[in-house]
Order: structure tokens, then sequence, then C-alpha cells
């Protein structure tokens, strides 16, 4: 097969693109909807509240505990995840003293959503470096880099819409969606360029992102679509968690 004689960062690169260009796809739904109504603004928050608890755990966290190292496999776990949620609550509240600077106080949400979204597509991409580095690793690296495409195509639209609600033009909204996967080629370049050092550090970053996600999903979207309709919010919930579960572990 053509894919495997590939330099690795060669293979790398149009894997990191392949999942690049599923956010994209994902956030160009914004050009073919209409600003989302009160409801359909809560089912979506709900399904980004979802999708996002789901991702930090079987695509960011359990590989971070099943990760191995010279340490425990707690230790890493539990440390990156602690580590990232005080970055993102402290982020929250330097978010805050600047808010008068924003035009209304869900910019500073929909800030914070596209901050951590953005911050987890990082270890994601560097897995799919270092797993292409590994020793016959092309094959498990593809199927990875598939699972993660996949799985940004609702990411993106999760960053898309939000933006959208609140204001934004389709244009933007797509643009800001769509840029928060492209820091995935890059990572996904660099992971298989230094696998070594990179695989190291790997549990850390990836428990880092979930502990990130989570505590954004806590502070924001969670209050934020149960101050609608709570049985809408749940159905959400719900949904999004399913629907990226199913995604995880079918193409695990």
């Amino acid at each position: 097969m053509w894919f495997l004689r590939l330099a690795v960062w060669q293979q790398a690169l149009l894997c990191s693109l392949a999942m690049y260009a599923m956010t994209a796809l994902g956030a160009a739904c914004v050009f073919i909807s209409r600003r989302p109504k009160e409801g359909a603004l809560t089912l979506l928050l709900g399904l980004s509240a979802g999708i996002m608890i789901a991702a930090s755990f079987f695509s960011l966290l359990l590989p971070a505990i099943e990760a191995e190292g010279a340490l425990p496999a707690f230790v890493p776990a539990a440390g990156g995840f602690l580590l990232g949620g005080g970055f993102l609550i402290a982020s929250d509240l330097l978010l805050s003293r600047t808010q008068r600077r924003l035009k209304a106080p869900g910019d500073r949400r929909t800030a914070l959503l596209y901050f951590a979204v953005t911050l987890h597509n990082i270890p994601e991409g560097m897995a799919v470096g270092v797993a292409l580095a590994a020793a016959d690793g092309a094959l498990a690296g593809a199927l990875l880099a598939l699972g993660i495409a996949v799985q940004n195509f609702p990411e993106g639209m999760c960053v898309a819409f939000p933006m959208r609600a609140r204001g934004m033009s389709r244009a933007k909204s797509f643009l800001f969606a769509q840029g928060s996967g492209a820091v995935e080629v890059p990572a996904c370049v660099l992971g298989a360029l230094a696998a070594g050092a990179v695989g190291a550090l790997l549990p850390w970053t990836l428990a880092f992102s979930a502990g990130a996600m989570i505590a954004v999903v806590c502070s924001e979207l969670i209050p934020e679509c149960f101050a609608g309709n709570k049985a809408i919010a749940s159905a959400g919930v719900v949904a999004g968690f399913c629907l990226m579960m199913v995604l995880d572990v079918a193409l695990a």
C-alpha cells in the first residue's frame, strides 16, 4: 500500500489533514443552517456538553490511564487532570476580569468553549503522530486518525453553532471553528518527529486536556443549557455522550 511506503512525517501530515478536514466540514454546516432558536440552542449546548464529556474520558483520560510509563498510571492521569482543570479555571477568572471588553457575557462562554476544544485537539494530534512513529504503527495510527476524524465532525459543529447563535457571522463562525482543528496538523507532525520525547509526556497532556474540557462543561455549558428546558438539555447531553462513546468505541 502506498501509504505504508511514505515517511512517517508524511503519514502524519496526511492523517492530520484528514482530521482537520472533518472539523472544517462540521463547521461548514453553519452555512446551511439558520441561527438556532432558543430550544435548538439548548439542545446544541447539551449535545456539546455530552460530546465533550465523552471525549474527555474515552479519547483523553482513558488513553492516559492505559499508557505505559515509569510512574503508576493514576499519577499522570490524576495530576494532568487536576492541572488542566486548574488551568481552565484560572483562564475563566482571567476572562472574567476582561469581560467588559467583550460584547456580551456569552462571548466569555464561547471563548472558553473554543479554547477547550482547541486545547484538546493538540494531544489528540500528538497521539496519532506517536502511534504512527511506533514500530509497525502505520495501520494503528491510521485507524486512530480515522476515529478522531469522525469525532471531529460533530466537534466542528459544536464550536461553530454556539458562535453563530451569539450573533457572529456564518463566515467568522466557520473560520474560528475550523481553526480549532487546524492545530492537529502541526501537533501530529511534531508527535511523529519527536515520538520519544512526546511519548513520555503524552499521558500528562491527554489528562490535562480532559481536565480542561470537564471544567468548561461544568462551569459554562451545563449551567446554560439547563437554565432553559431541562428535558431538552438532558436529552442533548445524553445523546451527545452516546454519540461520542459509540464513535470512540466502534473506531478504537
